[in-house]
């Protein structure tokens, strides 16, 4: 009840119909990772302030949020934050090292680390996020909706034990293959905290959850069900009661089946994956996200528009909702940005 009177005020409700699974005039869209590194005003801010203290200042977080629906318009927002802030909370060091990316200095290896892994409080740990959560909404005064995120559980873990990003997470892998109840037990904590914060988040106003698999990919199908999607399901399980819940997953197309017999609302699809197939393998019911290519954006202005009303075309217009495959690129034009998101209001 409480999430349809949330729903009832926004004026820009594309978004939310498509999750709803209901008829609409043309697709909703909006770009994973919109609030960030392509905008010339963020580059401003990243000048001033360094990664966590954008993250961890609600003006700030809010500020970031609010800027895409300005300058590029998609049909919704997505709160500015990072994955990373749940391990932090749960007392695991990182660091954001620029031209590195993530850094974690000591990281997980061993049953007693993750014995001193804990299970956090949110709103003491994580009240920055609540707090910028209640100034973007006003900032957003109804106008589109407000999605909420976190990373699975996997892929969270996958940088808490590799101690930085990797090609293959390799040492990630070797963690939950030779200590398998060791690995499960970090990843129990790191979904029990990943509940209780996507709960906080949604008392707090955002209309939608995403789930970032980044990682799941690096999985062999068997290995996938075991130590992620088990996990993101029970995440899917809690707060689809809630609130929408979407699951993206990258390169995990061999998952599709199954995710889409979840109490998921929509689950987004990377490039690699046709539309086609992606229907198909869902049983052609649930609402799809994605699954533009991201460096396409770096194509003509007129070629973009073009890919994505075919795009649309064989997707489908309803129970989608047009992405990219992956985050925008830092080197992408704002304008070709733009064309994207122009693109879809304009498809007839």
């Amino acid at each position: 009840m409480i999430k349809e009177q949330k729903e009832m005020s926004i004026k820009n409700d594309l978004f939310l119909k498509a999750l709803r699974n209901e008829t609409v005039e043309r697709p909703p869209v909006w770009m994973m990772r919109q609030a960030g590194r392509y905008l010339p005003e963020f580059m401003a801010l990243k000048d001033k302030y360094d990664f966590f203290t954008r993250c961890q200042t609600p003006e700030l977080a809010a500020e970031i949020t609010v800027q895409p629906i300005r300058i590029v318009k998609p049909d919704a927002a997505i709160l500015f934050s990072d994955i990373l802030v749940i391990p932090q909370a749960m007392g695991i060091d990182v660091e954001m090292k620029p031209n590195f990316g993530p850094y974690l200095p000591n990281p997980i290896r061993t049953a007693q680390d993750v014995e001193k892994v804990r299970v956090p409080e949110i709103n003491e740990e994580l009240g920055y996020v609540m707090d910028a959560i209640k100034l973007t909404k006003e900032m957003l005064n109804d106008e589109v909706p407000l999605i909420g995120f976190a990373g699975s559980p996997w892929t969270i873990m996958c940088y808490a034990v590799e101690g930085k990003g990797s090609k293959s997470f390799d040492t990630a892998k070797g963690f939950c293959f030779s200590q398998p109840e060791v690995a499960h037990a970090l990843l129990q904590k790191i979904t029990d905290t990943t509940i209780a914060y996507l709960k906080e988040k949604v008392k707090n106003g955002v209309n939608a959850i995403q789930i970032f698999d980044s990682w799941g990919g690096m999985l062999s199908p068997v290995d996938y069900q075991e130590f992620s999607w088990k996990y993101i399901n029970q995440i899917v399980e809690a707060l689809a009661p809630e609130t929408h819940v979407i699951v993206f997953g990258k390169g995990c197309w061999f998952a599709l089946d199954e995710m889409a017999r979840s109490k998921a609302s929509a689950l987004g699809v990377d490039w690699t994956c046709s539309p086609r197939n992606a229907r198909y393998l869902t049983g052609g019911n649930i609402t799809l996200q994605g699954n533009f290519d991201p460096s396409r954006l770096l194509s003509p202005i007129p070629t973009i528009k073009k890919m994505v009303h075919q795009m649309i075309d064989e997707f489908g217009k309803d129970n989608y909702i047009v992405n990219l495959g992956h985050g925008i690129l830092p080197n992408i034009p704002v304008d070709h940005a733009k064309a994207f998101v122009e693109a879809v209001k304009e498809y007839k």
